[in-house]
C-alpha cells in the first residue's frame, strides 16, 4: 500500500510537472505570436526625436538620441556597440545592434542625424535654419527600433541594425555625404550578405519606387513582400531615381544592397519636415513589409 501511494505522488508530480512545462510553452508561443509591428508605438519614436530637436552631428540633441538608441537596443536583448571614429575629418558615432547566428547575415540601416542647413526651404531667410527631420531621418530610425523590439526571440537569422551618423551633412562646408555608412563599410571584418537602407518612408503620401542603384534581385524579393501584403500601391516597382545613400558603401563591395527611399517628398531638406508630414500608416507599410521579409529569409536558411 505504502509502495502504491508513493507510485501515485511520483505520477501526479510528473503530470503537474509536465503541465506546467506545457503552460510555459504555451505562454511563451501566445507572447511570441502578439508581438506584431506596432505602427502606432513607431509614430511615438518619430515624434520623440523631433522633440529633442535637430540632431547635428555633435550636438546635445544627437547625442541625447544616440544614447537612447543604445539603451533601446539593450533593453531588446541587442548586443549592442558603438563605432566611434573620424572619417574625413569628422567625428562619427554608428550606433550597433546585432542579433542572431545563421546567415545570410542581413544589414538593416538609417541615418539618426538630420541636416544642419534647411538649404531647400522656398524662403531665403530660413535656409540656415537646422531641419527638424521627421521624415529625413526620424521616420528610418523609428521603423527599425520597432523591428528590434517585435522580431521574434526564436529567430535565430543574423540581423544587425545600424544607426548611422552623419549620412546627410554633404554640400556644407567641411562635410560630405553618407560619412558614417562609408566609415562602417570601410572597417568591416565580416561581410553581410544583404544590406537593406530606409530612409524617408514616412510620407503620408507614400510612393517608394525601385532605385536604381540598388541591387535588383534583391529589391524583388523586397517588393514581393510588399505585394504579398497588398502594399503594391505603396511599394511601387517601377525604378524613378538614381540616389546617393547609405546603400552605396556596401554596393561597392559587392554586398547586395537596396534603398528603400520615398524621394517625392516636397518638405525634403525644408523647415517643414515636421510630424504632421509623416503618417503612422507608412511606417506600417514599410515594418511590415521588412518584418515579413525577414521572416521568409529565415525560413530559407533553415
Amino acid at each position: 500500500m505504502i509502495f502504491k501511494n508513493k507510485l501515485i505522488l511520483m505520477l501526479s508530480l510528473f503530470i503537474i510537472a509536465s503541465g506546467a512545462t506545457a503552460f510555459f510553452l504555451y505562454y511563451r508561443a501566445s507572447n511570441t505570436s502578439k508581438q506584431t509591428f506596432n505602427a502606432e508605438r513607431a509614430y511615438q519614436d518619430l515624434v520623440f526625436q523631433v522633440n529633442q530637436g535637430p540632431r547635428i552631428p555633435g550636438s546635445a540633441a544627437h547625442m541625447k538620441i544616440g544614447n537612447w538608441l543604445q539603451e533601446e537596443l539593450e533593453a531588446n536583448h541587442w548586443n549592442t556597440s558603438v563605432q566611434e571614429i573620424t572619417w574625413q575629418g569628422q567625428a562619427v558615432i554608428n550606433i550597433v545592434g546585432k542579433r542572431g547566428r545563421y546567415r545570410p547575415l542581413i544589414l538593416l540601416g538609417a541615418h539618426y542625424d538630420s541636416r544642419q542647413v534647411a538649404d531647400r526651404d522656398p524662403l531665403p531667410s530660413k535656409q540656415a535654419s537646422p531641419v527638424p527631420g521627421a521624415n529625413d531621418g526620424a521616420s528610418g530610425v523609428a521603423v527599425l527600433l520597432e523591428l528590434a523590439r517585435t522580431l521574434p526571440p526564436e529567430l535565430e537569422q543574423e540581423i544587425w541594425i545600424v544607426f548611422f551618423d552623419a549620412e546627410d551633412q554633404g554640400n556644407i562646408s567641411g562635410w560630405d555625404w553618407i560619412l558614417g555608412s562609408k566609415a562602417f563599410a570601410e572597417n568591416l571584418t565580416i561581410l553581410p550578405d544583404y544590406v537593406v537602407i530606409i530612409d524617408m518612408i514616412g510620407d503620408k503620401d507614400l510612393n517608394i519606387h525601385l532605385e536604381k542603384n540598388s541591387n535588383q534581385a534583391l529589391a524583388q524579393q523586397i517588393w514581393g513582400s510588399a505585394a504579398s501584403l497588398g502594399y503594391s500601391n505603396y511599394f511601387i516597382p517601377e525604378y524613378k531615381y538614381q540616389i546617393l545613400d547609405d546603400h552605396l558603401p556596401f554596393a561597392q563591395k559587392g554586398i547586395p544592397a537596396v534603398d528603400i527611399i520615398d524621394f517625392d517628398y516636397p518638405s525634403w531638406h525644408t523647415i517643414a519636415d515636421t510630424p504632421d508630414k509623416t503618417s503612422p500608416n507608412s511606417l506600417k507599410v514599410v515594418g511590415e513589409t521588412l518584418y515579413s521579409w525577414l521572416i521568409t529569409q529565415s525560413k530559407l536558411a533553415n
